[in-house]
């Protein structure tokens, strides 16, 4: 199947297969022509608000079939979707609409009251395609022309967890690519389906759950929130055969699992499970194998490259927490930070890529996109990593977020990997903050299993069994939960902007 549009794969599947169910409700199912009626009736407002070519549609939603069609339909017209989580607070909505310069906005408040209560602040009003309001078009938005009017797809906004939000550019080519690899790394087909929670607002959701599904005919068991409860019962009722998410969405289903005494879930589809957004630790990967008694797959992606730039080999089972090997079309190189010359095997540097599904910049911000790009059309990504023996990428953690402490580079993922091995431990989070001296202190927050309590003489035992002096935290702050964004990234400003000030438990 080819394809130079998002909205050509549906478009494909419309005429071969009207019929065939897309999209399962909890109390509902959508075939392709159902939607495809939804499609063509926002097409037609669009076209009448002059929503065309290079404009840009901002989204605020949660995952529905509304959301799927306004994609579609802004692809028909040759505008951009901009995708936005509406849990959202209203000052971030308001940024994202100014900086992408929209020409409408829509919301999905049919399924969302987050997004009912920003179209209220915002006047909008009932769209003519039911469970959506819009704003009135705005006549002094401009048109994005050559060369990007025909070839971006969306504006992707990145979390903004390690600085300012900026809006990704997605192009067609890039996400439809991705969209097949994506499916081919896994066999995903016809007779699939896949759980549909993570946010169609970000990359992960809208390239490897809707574009790759959309490539392979198979369908969604879609739900606008994560529910534990509900993953469970889907996989036992609802013929779910694929489900992925961030590693957090699997820590807080082992954990309810737990809690419940509930030690191998009906699933009788079940076939793949993918981690994705975020590193993963080899406790987390164990707990999630045993429990089901399949892989926990991984894999390394970004917005900026519309997708995932390695996965892990479908029939490969692997013990460690390796990100896989390199998808069609994608490369990569670990570089030192300081000069960029490329490292061998073994060695942790920065991770580069360039590749079909590379952002052509960030929207109306040449600085910030001449500040990530190098010569030959590479990206820097900011993220530290190295390839294995067996050319597998193995991410470490976020070059911005590496601790300083006594001259020696301390990652935080390493030290969560010794914190979440700890019995008591649900999922930790590790950040570090500037010290009198110059130095920069290690902090931990850590999120305890249900019914659990900290054994501060235990954990200070268990951390240095396991780390090195440097490397242990100064002080450990239980939470009673970590702050995410909606596509499961912890928010680590947040806790240390919390938790300024406040005692914890002393571990020296």
């Amino acid at each position: 199947m080819v394809s130079t549009r998002i909205h050509t794969l549906f478009d494909d599947w419309l005429a071969r297969e009207p019929a065939r169910v897309f999209i399962h409700l909890p109390d509902a199912s959508w075939s392709f022509a159902q939607l495809g009626e939804l499609v063509t009736r926002a097409e037609a407002e669009l076209r009448a608000d002059g929503v065309g070519r290079g404009d840009r549609v901002l989204i605020v939603a949660e995952n529905c079939p509304q959301h799927v069609a306004l994609i579609l339909a802004v692809s028909r017209v040759g505008a951009w979707s901009c995708g936005v989580n509406a849990r959202m607070a209203p000052g971030e909505v308001d940024a994202f609409a100014a900086k992408a310069d929209a020409r409408v906005c829509y919301f999905t408040s049919g399924v969302s009251e987050a997004a009912s209560a920003h179209a209220r602040r915002l006047g909008a009003r009932d769209s003519q395609v039911a469970g959506l309001q819009r704003t009135s078009p705005r006549k002094d938005a401009r048109p994005e022309g050559d060369p990007l009017a025909d070839t971006v797809a969306a504006i992707i906004f990145t979390s903004g967890t390690t600085g300012t939000p900026k809006g990704v550019l997605m192009t067609h080519d890039g996400v439809t690519h991705f969209g097949r690899v994506s499916a081919a790394s896994r066999a995903l087909g016809p007779t699939d389906r896949s759980y549909a929670c993570l946010p169609m607002t970000h990359i992960f959701g809208l390239g490897t759950v809707l574009v790759a599904s959309l490539h392979a005919g198979a369908s969604l068991v879609m739900r606008s929130r994560f529910d534990p409860a509900d993953v469970l019962d889907a996989l036992a009722h609802h013929q779910v055969s694929q489900l992925q998410g961030p590693p957090t969405l699997f820590a807080r289903l082992a954990g309810y699992m737990e809690e419940r005494g509930i030690a191998l879930p009906p699933a009788p589809q079940l076939r793949y499970l993918y981690a994705g957004a975020g590193p993963l630790d080899r406790t987390l990967k164990r707990r999630v194998e045993a429990a089901f008694g399949l892989p926990l797959h991984h894999g390394y992606g970004l917005s900026e490259y519309a997708g995932s730039v390695c996965v892990t080999r479908l029939n490969e089972q692997r013990d460690d927490t390796a990100a896989g090997h390199l998808l069609e079309g994608a490369e990569f190189r670990i570089t030192d930070p300081a000069t960029g010359s490329e490292l061998p095997p073994g060695h942790r540097g920065e991770i580069w890529l360039r590749g079909r599904g590379l952002m052509p910049g960030y929207f109306h911000d040449a600085e910030a996109t001449s500040a990530v790009m190098r010569a030959g059309g590479w990206y820097a990504s900011g993220d530290i990593g190295e390839r294995g023996e067996d050319g597998a990428l193995f991410v470490v953690d976020r070059l911005k977020e590496m601790i300083i402490r006594s001259g020696f580079n301390v990652y935080p993922g390493e030290v969560e990997a010794v914190l979440n091995a700890f019995p008591s431990v649900q999922r930790a989070a590790v950040a570090g903050r500037p010290a009198a001296d110059g130095n920069e202190e290690v902090l931990a927050f850590v999120q305890l299993r249900s019914g659990a309590t900290l054994d501060a003489d235990a954990l200070q035992a268990h951390l240095r069994a396991n780390l090195a002096p440097y490397k242990q935290p100064a002080q450990v702050h239980v939470v009673p939960e970590l702050p995410m964004t909606g596509n499961g990234k912890v928010l680590k400003r947040e806790l240390l902007r919390l938790h300024a000030g406040q005692a914890a438990a002393p571990i020296h």
